[in-house]
């Protein structure tokens, strides 16, 4: 099983890393080819180029040979994963821009009818994301209404091909210990393990 894994936080140290690790390690651990990618140290750019946003029917094909790797790459994932904070409600500036010049049409999803509707192209068929945040969960439903939720699993996986969305959320960060840490990462591995079955 290819399982692509992606970290978007730009501090090494970072409770992220430390889920990022423990992801990698239980998948590699379990047979799978794990490709895996920590955004940030890599230097993937995230600003999508006027050429590259290409048609509605295919975009142009990456001249970034980082790019290339990664539209190809994902294009023969079985699972993804995703490790990130929650920042203003929204994934890191990395990961947003590496969804919209990754997720590309003709890669991730191709136009299928007059109204727009996507006919999803990945042929992963599950994805798990990892979030951390500072926000208690009763006031990110009741405030915000977990707008995390609603982009990977209302507007951005479904319309790929990923059906099944699985998203894990590790709060309060900032207030925690190293015992509820260390729990966090178990439960992480139980997740990134559960992708497999």
């Amino acid at each position: 099983m290819r399982v692509g894994v992606y970290l978007a936080h730009p501090r090494p140290g970072s409770f992220n890393h430390a889920v990022f690790d423990a992801v990698v390690e239980e998948l590699c651990g379990r047979g799978c080819q794990v490709l895996a990618h920590d955004l940030h140290a890599e230097g993937f750019d995230p600003l999508l180029s006027a050429v590259e946003t290409g048609t509605v029917e295919a975009a142009s094909p990456a001249q970034d040979p980082q790019l290339a790797l990664h539209r190809t790459e994902v294009a023969s994932l079985d699972a993804l994963v995703f490790v990130h904070p929650n920042w203003w409600g929204m994934p890191p500036a990395v990961l947003a821009g590496w969804v919209q010049r990754v997720f590309a049409p003709g890669v991730a999803y191709k136009l299928g009818t007059a109204e727009g509707e996507p006919a999803g192209l990945l042929k992963a068929g599950r994805a798990l994301v990892l979030n951390t945040s500072d926000t208690p969960a009763d006031r990110e439903e009741s405030e915000f209404g977990d707008p995390l939720h609603r982009i990977w699993a209302a507007c951005v996986l479904p319309f790929t091909g990923v059906a099944d969305v699985r998203r894990v959320v590790f709060r309060t960060v900032t207030d925690s210990d190293d015992g509820q840490r260390a729990a966090w990462l178990n439960e992480a591995r139980r997740e990134a393990a559960a992708l497999l079955a």
